[in-house]
């Protein structure tokens, strides 16, 4: 687990798990370097789907949707899929407003998420 940025990535069967350890990710200098840590992982993993794992999370700043409209751009390249899990329902709202939950698949816990992804 990265303390500084508090995130932890797991990988099982090709299917990473990011987990936010953080109640509140609005640290901007924290997400860019999250982003950059994120995306050398999937160029050195080339896993075919990531989940990021909402499930400690209470609040985060508008960078963090950037994050995952980044690594999101970074996997469709090679074919691969981004979805959120155990996301709070008023952060949910912040996809429905940006209509980012039109591109986004959500699961009630990193495990479905997980599961359904190694499924097909």
């Amino acid at each position: 687990m990265d303390e500084e940025l508090n995130i932890d990535i797991q990988v099982d069967d090709q299917v990473a798990v990011v987990s936010f350890k953080a109640r509140s990710i609005s640290d901007y200098d924290g997400i860019a370097s999250a982003t950059q840590k994120i995306k050398k992982f999937v160029e050195d993993n080339n896993p075919k789907a990531v989940v990021f794992d909402f499930a400690q999370v209470k609040f985060f700043s508008s960078g963090v949707l950037g994050l995952l409209l980044a690594i999101r751009s970074r996997l469709k390249e090679s074919q691969g899929q981004v979805v959120i899990s155990a996301i709070d329902p008023q952060l949910h709202r912040v996809f429905r407003i940006t209509n980012l939950d039109k591109i986004f698949k959500f699961f009630p816990d990193k495990e479905q998420a997980a599961k359904a992804l190694k499924a097909g």
